[in-house]
């Protein structure tokens, strides 16, 4: 049983939402330096305690530094300062209200003076502190396994390509049977006015939908890190938190360090997470089962926050934990071990998740208008999905507008002179792929299946696709990323003396899941 609460009364949430109205703020105000208020079961959904509903005992409220549980009553007490966000942590079973583009609104922000004045506007100012910040919810069937959707980096410049994300990916989505969304951080590109129709696009999916901060959805002009992400936070809410979801506790955290801004515009940012969350992390872990299935979504990929080791201390001794990150524009399943400073019986496995935008939207326009924009691996663009049992994940990828059997690509030349067969190499990038993965090549299925070798060369495919298109392509067009060293690709060489005439290349592979993936290519012997 989760230590969090011992019924699902115990283990409810719920929200307050000041700028909604969800609620009224009593008149009475209370004292600055603490705040206090009710958890409670909503049973009319109008978001506010009416007479005959009770409180809810046992759920943890967040100031995004301690964590608290409610009393008998419902009731939480937590400090505060003039710039605190307070959240519930959504337990098991419940469910909070959702705003009109379908993001969760599970929290309360008090900032009396407003945010500071930047480009695009942050939060406004909340005036005194209520007397009662209340969260409601309501009970909600949660299936011990389901599936979610991740996004990385959809990364719209502008209008036209929140486009290409409609038809690119949102379209496919809607009806989805998956329980929920996350978008892992690059939500936008700098512009944060795009914040807005990018949600209400994401809202089509139909899904309750969870959003962590990037380095391209901050606020440039802020002059220190704490101050970065007020836009984040007017739309969003809180920069991290946590919540639960049937039998897996989901930590949202916020990895991108902002440096400051600096002369014309420009700043810089690192990876970390920084004393405060961590002092979260451990806090929100306290009340979690040791037992219960831990997964870390944060932007820059965990290998890359400066801090990991004191995060990792946190998780290594439970038996499953899993991290998923965005960013690269590459993807990856890592598994994680001494050298990156784990110390867990067993790695830690950290998924980089492929990028809606590709490459940044880059490389010449398909027949819909849409960019090509394959990643920087070979990978093609699209999303994935995470199927959660216990203390199991199955992770399934998706290029956009492809069929879901698309999950490797075979590269050799088109034709080879019968004298160089045995030179002739033959690739397989295999889209899921990890480490573990077993791969093979056989010809004209005829014959034993041969082995091919993991390689860190560059992806061909896409440096034979990049090649061909213009070094300047017109306008809007932009030329596709050049390739990179991949984590998932193969090599073998043609049989030598491959006979004279059309050939069939047949790869087998099996992907992070162990599941057998297939695809072919056609050659000519000359």
């Amino acid at each position: 049983m989760d230590n969090r609460a011992g019924n699902k009364a115990a283990r409810a949430t719920g929200l307050f939402f000041v700028l909604a109205g969800i609620m009224a703020i009593q008149p009475v105000l209370a004292a600055e330096g603490m705040a206090s208020g009710r958890v409670f079961l909503d049973s009319n959904g109008n978001g506010r305690m009416d007479a005959g509903e009770r409180g809810l005992e046992g759920v943890g409220v967040s100031n995004q530094e301690q964590v608290v549980l409610t009393d008998a009553g419902g009731r939480w007490q937590l400090p505060c300062t003039d710039d605190t966000v307070f959240f519930v942590i959504k337990p098991q079973g419940f469910r909070t209200p959702l705003n009109h583009h379908n993001l969760p609104q599970f929290y309360y922000v008090h900032k009396p003076a407003g945010s500071p004045d930047f480009r695009f506007r942050g939060v406004e100012p909340t005036g005194d502190l209520p007397e009662s910040i209340d969260f409601p919810l309501t009970e909600s069937r949660e299936p011990r396994e389901f599936e979610a959707v991740f996004f990385g980096d959809p990364q719209p410049r502008d209008i036209r390509e929140v486009e290409y994300i409609g038809h690119d990916v949102i379209e496919e989505l809607i009806g989805t049977d998956a329980s929920f969304g996350v978008t892992l951080g690059d939500i936008v590109f700098d512009d944060l006015s795009v914040f807005e129709p990018m949600n209400g696009t994401v809202a089509l999916v139909g899904i309750p939908w969870y959003n962590v901060i990037g380095n391209h959805d901050i606020n440039f002009d802020a002059v220190n890190d704490a101050d970065s992400d007020e836009t984040f936070t007017r739309i969003y809410g809180p920069n991290y938190y946590s919540f639960d979801y049937g039998p897996v506790h989901f930590l949202v955290l916020d990895d991108v360090m902002w440096g400051g801004a600096k002369p014309a515009g420009t700043g810089s940012y690192t990876g970390g997470f920084g004393e405060k969350q961590i002092r979260f992390i451990r806090n929100d872990l306290k009340y979690v089962d040791p037992g219960r299935l831990v997964v870390l979504m944060m932007h820059i990929p965990i290998v890359g926050a400066a801090d990991r080791e004191e995060v990792f201390r946190l998780i290594e001794d439970r038996p499953y934990t899993l991290s998923i990150s965005g960013h690269t524009h590459w993807q990856a399943h890592m598994l994680l071990d001494e050298e990156a400073g784990w110390k867990g019986a067993d790695p830690h496995h950290h998924f980089v998740c492929v990028t809606v935008s590709g490459s940044w939207w880059s490389g010449l326009p398909d027949e819909f208008g849409i960019p090509h924009t394959s990643m920087r691996d070979g990978v093609p663009n699209g999303y994935a999905k995470i199927r959660f049992s216990e203390n199991k994940a199955r992770f399934e990828y998706k290029a956009a507008r492809r069929p879901a059997s698309f999950q490797m690509s075979v590269y050799s030349p088109d034709s080879v002179q019968y004298s160089e067969t045995g030179k002739t190499p033959v690739y397989a990038n295999v889209f899921n792929g990890w480490e573990r993965s077993q791969v093979q090549m056989r010809i004209n299925d005829s014959g034993e299946w041969q082995e091919m070798t993991r390689t860190d060369e560059k992806d061909p495919f896409l440096a034979a696709t990049h090649e061909r298109e213009p070094e300047a392509p017109a306008a809007p067009w932009r030329r596709s990323s050049s390739p990179i060293s991949t984590y998932h690709l193969w090599k073998a060489t043609l049989p030598d003396g491959l006979p004279k005439g059309i050939h069939r290349i047949s790869v087998r592979a099996t992907d992070v899941n162990g599941e057998w993936k297939r695809a072919d290519r056609i050659i000519r012997i000359e």
